[in-house]
């Protein structure tokens, strides 16, 4: 009976050191990233006070999560843009600055920081990215961007997905419209477009379904944290959604827009060449107000489109039961001018190319559903996943963590920086100062009514030479 007794004893303590190193592996695993990445996302969503606009699904995300309503990207264009998100650090200002990299890598002549991927797979994480994450949709270059001796990222993703379906190619996806159609040249595309279907008529929809389906794949490994990297095309150029995103719209009054008029004076302005170079029916939305409106409710059923491929996205996470320890991350790679200053797309420094949102949740946050009005900028992301997964944060990294906005979104955040190849600009909480490489400066108000319309730099040299020093002390990092 002792003998009985003693084995069971055994048994009894056995099981519970099993239980006990099982609950301690399950605590001590790293959570999980999910990064969602949206193209030419402006903040015009309900979430971001656009009453407009029907995004549902990021807003009730928005309620779970930190609102950043003064997020700022550093590059007022795809690529750069993206560089300095994976990255963590300014960077080159064209679009090929992370083939520019990877081609540095590739030489193997000088050490090349790691990108974000790459430093969280050194603590064990599986890293995947689906659709347009870096600038090439896929992360491949070549003709049609499906070489894969040519890789945007090396070392970075365990696997880079970008399914074409019947767009044939990820070029095809990146300017596709509906059932299959491809950009042979722009002027022979529309610039915008509204078909009967579903999802998966647009390219989305199979990015989406490829993201949930690696979802499932990666929440399935409970050994491995995963780092889910997925990049949304909508609402990027030619604005193309199923009709009923569009319908959404009918009877809707949209806004004015804000200060359409084309600016005097130097600035960095342009003439809208991307925009303008689709087939737009000999029309111009900068006179002609029917036309400009048409174009600002394709882009908004594109953002709804958009909106429902993040709402299945997250319904995926959450039907694994992985949301429980997955910080998510919705962030656009930059904003679009609807009209503003008489410009209809990015590449500006005005504030509506740079000006983007930032939606962050994280296991365990006390202030769901809240705003912060601190400035903050894409390359604080960086450090701020490294922050919130509790993995140690590189000393390469040009950004500051979120972490303390987070905790308090009541605390003070600091100032943006970016640029584009003629001209760079520092945004503090009151003013926007932007220098030009010949040196001419623009300075604007941003407590007044005015904002970026009325140039004040001759008359407040002061506040012009400390924002040239502060932007000279953060452009020597690049």
């Amino acid at each position: 009976m002792r003998v009985k007794q003693k084995i069971s004893f055994f048994y009894i303590l056995l099981s519970l050191f099993v239980i006990t190193n099982c609950q301690r592996a399950q605590v001590s695993k790293k959570p999980n990233v999910l990064l969602i990445c949206v193209d030419d996302l402006r903040p015009e969503l309900k979430s971001f006070g656009a009453d407009y606009i029907s995004s549902p699904n990021i807003d009730a995300f928005s309620e779970k999560s930190i609102r950043f309503q003064k997020h700022f990207v550093n590059s007022p264009s795809c690529g750069p843009s993206r560089y300095t998100l994976l990255t963590g650090q300014y960077g080159p200002a064209g679009n090929n600055a992370l083939f520019s990299r990877a081609n540095k890598i590739n030489q193997g002549t000088q050490k090349i920081d790691k990108s974000i991927p790459e430093w969280f797979k050194i603590y064990g994480y599986k890293t995947v990215s689906v659709g347009k994450v870096s600038h090439h949709p896929g992360g491949r270059g070549g003709k049609n961007w499906n070489d894969s001796t040519k890789v945007e990222m090396p070392n970075a993703w365990d696997k880079h997905l970008m399914p074409v379906a019947e767009w044939e190619h990820p070029r095809g996806m990146m300017h596709g419209l509906a059932n299959g159609e491809i950009r042979v040249k722009s002027s022979g595309m529309d610039v915008f477009q509204t078909i009967e279907g579903d999802d998966n008529i647009y390219p989305d929809g199979a990015i989406t379904d490829e993201t949930v389906k690696q979802i499932g794949e990666l929440s399935s490994n409970k050994e491995n944290p995963f780092f889910l990297a997925v990049g949304i095309i909508k609402p990027h150029l030619p604005f193309g959604a199923p009709k009923m995103y569009y319908d959404r719209y009918d009877g809707v009054e949209l806004p004015k827009i804000k200060h359409p008029q084309k600016p005097k004076g130097k600035t960095t302005w342009h003439g809208s060449g991307e925009f303008m170079k689709y087939n737009r029916w000999g029309k111009n939305p900068n006179t002609d107000a029917d036309f400009a409106n048409d174009v600002r409710r394709h882009y908004a059923a594109s953002v709804s489109y958009a909106d429902a491929q993040v709402g299945k996205i997250l319904a995926a996470l959450k039907k694994t039961g992985a949301d429980k320890n997955t910080i998510v991350v919705l962030w656009g790679d930059h904003g679009w001018h609807l009209g503003e200053h008489a410009i209809w797309g990015k590449h500006s420094l005005f504030e509506e190319s740079l000006h983007s949102p930032l939606i962050i949740h994280y296991p365990g946050m006390k202030h769901k559903g809240t705003n912060t009005n601190a400035i903050v900028e894409t390359v604080d992301i960086f450090p701020t996943l490294c922050d919130l997964a509790e993995i140690e944060t590189p000393e390469y990294a040009h950004g500051t963590s979120l972490k303390e906005l987070l905790v308090d979104p009541n605390a003070t955040g600091h100032y943006a920086i970016s640029y584009n190849n003629k001209a760079s600009t520092i945004r503090t909480s009151t003013h926007r100062m932007t220098l030009h490489k010949d040196g001419f400066v623009e300075l604007y108000d941003h407590s007044t009514t005015e904002k970026e319309t009325k140039n004040i730099a001759e008359v407040h040299p002061e506040l012009v030479k400390e924002l040239k020093a502060k932007l000279s002390t953060r452009l020597k990092l690049k």
